[in-house]
């Protein structure tokens, strides 16, 4: 591989910085297997990698986020967006940009996500019928990602307890770590649940609560990025243990803009990437994108089979022949509901600890309705860009007295709702809503609840084409290349070397976040992407959870991140 260790950090140094950062001496960087995108399923696939001998290269658009005291400050977070460094995307049905709720960093949007980690149900895994449609079956049962989700609980340090939520799949072991308990005002609250004949459940959260872990169980987790590197995101928990392995690197700031392949058109040879004002080649004997589900497709529908020549791209893409490439765009219909009693404070500071699943899936005339979880607690600045309209004091007094929750029902892939590439290769966003009359059903039975349950005051609001951190279904896979563009390990039909790791192979969404399905996968394909026989996968990479913590790999080097 073509490089020197960076010299330049964040701020201009490089203490805290881990190991294993590459600087391009030149136009051209050569690596076994490049990794595009360094968010749950490119960081997670980097982990399974080490120690395979194969020299990976992860390469991420952005930089470290910084750790600095407003990753705690919700005014410099949700009022200033002092994290948000996504390019504008186009809403081609309104016919104007948005600002896309994706975050370039290493380590994606695991950053600042909430890092509730369920795995999928089980029925998640077939067709499913509902109001609008059928939810397409997966190419392989849940069984065949079972010991993956098992795999990532460890690596992402899950505390949930086993058969809690009735929508539960089977498991074979235990979760590996206890569910964090509920506060007063929460627990109270499932009391009341149950009371109403309701089955509440405590959330698989990945953050570090063991004996000796680094978990504050502050009121900065939800959509902040983590002080002190406690929140189970893909940067602390698995790229930092794979770049410490030493066949691992990382090349940051570096965007590729197109793949290009052989004559034969059947092996990608090079990635092209920006960076630093300049043009990188990225040569590998193996390609696996991971960039989200959006930015996956628009890679691939910038690319062109073929030898590199000049000239227009081809308006099909790579790996496109089935026609499905950037189309069948997913994100979950979802709902910020705040539920307040006047007569009575909420003084829960940790307070995304409770789940409710008991409408997820049958519900007669209705069909699934989905899944209701708790938010990370809201405050004036969070809950302002939900309702800008209404007077700062009388946010915070709402806020003070509330209880804050998150809902969200399946959609259903459309051909229609796709991503395409427009003018001057901007990313473009067809979507419309698909599958909504449950959806309303949901957050109608969710109000329901929280009256009966002494919240006599409820408000709602839907969410749009912005809030997409659940992007997925922009390259399928399946079993037939006529109908997909990936095969069921994920490798692309058309392509000898080339696979995705990242959401966008999803047939469908389900109703519970993605992250861990995403790292579940990455487990799964890993040996197919290494080239290794499955069965002795393991003696290359064998899963000794954190075992790298005693050497700093678990959280960087020295425990520090980016300055």
């Amino acid at each position: 591989m073509t490089a020197t260790p960076r010299s330049d950090g964040a701020r201009g140094s490089t203490e805290g910085r881990p190991r294993g950062l590459l600087r391009p001496t030149g136009p051209v960087v050569d690596c076994d297997i490049a990794v595009i995108g360094s968010g749950m399923g490119g960081a997670t696939l980097a982990y399974a990698l080490r120690g395979t001998g194969a020299r990976v290269l992860v390469v991420e658009r952005g930089d470290f986020l910084p750790r600095e005291w407003q990753n705690w400050s919700a005014p410099a977070v949700f009022t200033a967006g002092r994290y948000r460094n996504a390019e504008a995307w186009y809403d081609a049905g309104a016919g104007r940009f948005f600002s896309p709720g994706v975050h370039y960093y290493v380590g994606g949007n695991t950053k600042l996500f909430g890092a509730t980690l369920p795995r999928f149900r089980e029925a998640d895994f077939g067709p499913l019928e509902h109001a609008e449609g059928v939810s397409p079956g997966w190419p392989f049962p849940y069984g065949v990602l079972e010991p993956h989700y098992a795999r990532a609980e460890r690596l992402y340090r899950v505390h949930g307890t086993r058969s809690a939520d009735p929508t539960d799949p089977w498991r074979s072991g235990d979760y590996p770590w206890p569910a964090v308990p509920h506060e007063p005002a929460v627990a109270a609250l499932a009391e009341s649940l149950r009371g109403q004949g309701l089955t509440p459940y405590a959330l698989p959260t990945g953050i570090d609560l063991r004996d000796d872990g680094g978990c504050l169980r502050c009121a900065s987790c939800d959509g902040f990025p983590c002080l002190v590197e406690a929140k189970s995101d893909a940067d602390v928990c698995a790229l930092r243990p794979a770049l410490a392995s030493g066949n691992v690197s990382l090349l940051t700031r570096a965007t590729v803009t197109r793949l290009v392949t052989g004559v034969t058109g059947r092996r990608v040879t090079e990635a092209l990437a920006q960076y630093e004002g300049g043009e990188l080649r990225i040569r590998a004997g193996r390609f696996v994108l991971a960039c989200g589900a959006v930015n996956t497709a628009a890679l691939l529908l910038r690319s062109e089979p073929g030898a590199l020549h000049t000239g227009p791209i081809r308006a099909d893409g790579l790996a496109n022949g089935s026609g499905r490439a950037g189309r069948n765009y997913l994100v979950h219909n979802s709902t910020f509901l705040m539920a307040v009693d006047p007569r009575r404070t909420n003084d829960a500071v940790f307070q995304k600890t409770l789940g409710v699943n008991d409408w997820y899936l049958d519900n007669g005339a209705h069909g699934p309705l989905g899944n209701i979880q708790a938010l990370g607690k809201l405050r004036p600045p969070s809950a302002g860009g939900l309702w800008p309209r209404t007077p700062r004091p009388l946010l915070a007094a709402a806020t003070r007295r509330s209880i804050d929750l998150y809902l969200t029902s399946e959609d259903l892939p459309v051909p229609e709702n796709r991503v395409t590439v427009g003018a001057g290769g901007r990313v473009e966003v067809h979507w419309r809503p698909v599958n909504l009359p449950p959806h309303r059903e949901l957050v109608r039975r969710a109000a329901s609840m929280m009256r009966r349950a002494g919240f006599p005051l409820v408000r709602t609001r839907r969410m749009g084409i912005a809030v997409n951190s659940h992007q997925c279904g922009t390259a399928v896979a399946g079993d037939d290349p006529a109908t997909s563009v990936v095969d069921p390990r994920c490798k692309a039909h058309e392509l000898d070397n080339l696979w995705v790791a990242d959401s966008s192979w999803f047939p469908s969404s389900a109703a519970v976040n993605p992250a861990l399905t995403i790292a579940a996968n990455a487990l799964r394909i890993a040996p197919g992407v290494a080239g290794v026989a499955e069965e002795t996968y393991g003696v290359y990479a064998a899963d000794t959870p954190h075992a790298s913590d005693a050497a700093g790999g678990g959280r960087g080097d020295g425990g520090s991140a980016a300055p």
